[in-house]
């Protein structure tokens, strides 16, 4: 087959974004990314410098020196490097939060966790309260940031014992929140946590790790990317740290304070149970994910009458 002449009207021509685009979907498809083209399209806007990308609108020819880098974005990603810490951000919510390898990636199932957080504190802010809202095991700070931002008038408090995390959240909550955010590094398992909040809490929310030791991650995302100090939750049924959040919610709740606390869709049963034997909550019961999954516990501190003699 020849070669059309320089000029000619067969002459190679630099191929279109749109076709780039598309064989970036082939790529991560065959590489069993689940996600493909929201990848592709993703990767193709953060080599372009855009926060996001129309392909009917996409450039035609390709710019200079885009077929290189989005080649190289897509190899990280056919290796199931995640997305985000290819592009640096996830959306949660309503906010852009800057993700770094380390910490946590938030995930879209813990936005209906931070929907319950949010509605219990706009509930007490309508009440004419300034209800204490503290996220522990807090990670980018999402949940924490989008009560922060989603209710004037709550004081929200985040946690982690990570300083990666404690740093991003601190860095999120600059670039994206109200600057009002408190962000303290601390263990969920030291009994003197937030001790200047106890008694004091309205909402305790938390996405704590809570994987078994024998739930390796099938996701290659997840298991060589996510940090596991973030994912197995300790103990033979991973819920060592969920119990620790349970017994510092029963520490800093009010009377009436709500805890929201996600756990695995396999754990609703124990994670129940677990709460009820401290002794501490009542009406305890498990809300489902947007798929329908049984994902996080929801609980009422007793009033302290009620639980004299208990040990939370």
């Amino acid at each position: 087959m020849s070669t059309p002449a320089p000029g000619s009207a067969g002459a190679h021509r630099a191929p279109g974004v749109r076709t780039l685009v598309e064989a970036a979907v082939r790529v991560l498809d065959e590489a069993g990314v689940p996600s493909p083209r929201v990848d592709a399209v993703a990767l193709a806007a953060y080599a372009l410098g855009l926060p996001r990308l129309e392909l009917a609108l996409a450039p035609d020819p390709a710019p200079a020196g885009f077929v290189e880098e989005l080649a190289e974005l897509v190899e990280r990603r056919r290796r199931r490097e995640p997305l985000q810490h290819i592009v640096g951000h996830t959306v949660f919510r309503y906010l852009t939060l800057r993700v770094e390898p380390g910490v946590f990636v938030p995930r879209p199932e813990t936005e209906v966790v931070a929907q319950v957080a949010i509605d219990e504190a706009a509930r007490l802010v309508a009440a004419g309260a300034t209800p204490v809202v503290v996220d522990l095991c807090c990670g980018t700070g999402a949940i924490a940031l989008s009560v922060d931002t989603e209710v004037p008038g709550a004081d929200v408090v985040a946690v982690d014992l990570s300083p990666e995390a404690v740093g991003l959240t601190r860095a999120n909550s600059g670039a994206v929140g109200t600057r009002t955010l408190r962000v303290e590094q601390g263990d969920v398992r030291d009994p003197d946590l937030l001790a200047d909040l106890v008694g004091k809490v309205d909402v305790l929310v938390s996405n704590p790790p809570y994987v078994p030791p024998d739930a390796v991650p099938r996701e290659p995302e997840v298991r060589d990317h996510d940090p596991d100090l973030a994912l197995y939750g300790g103990g033979a049924d991973g819920l060592d740290v969920p119990r620790a959040v349970l017994a510092a919610a029963a520490r800093l709740l009010v009377p009436g304070g709500l805890l929201v606390m996600e756990h695995a869709e396999v754990q609703d049963a124990q994670a129940r149970a677990a709460a009820d034997r401290t002794g501490a909550f009542v009406d305890v019961g498990t809300l489902p994910d947007l798929t329908g999954r049984a994902r996080m516990l929801v609980a009422r501190r007793k009033a302290p009458s009620h639980v004299e003699g208990s040990h939370p």
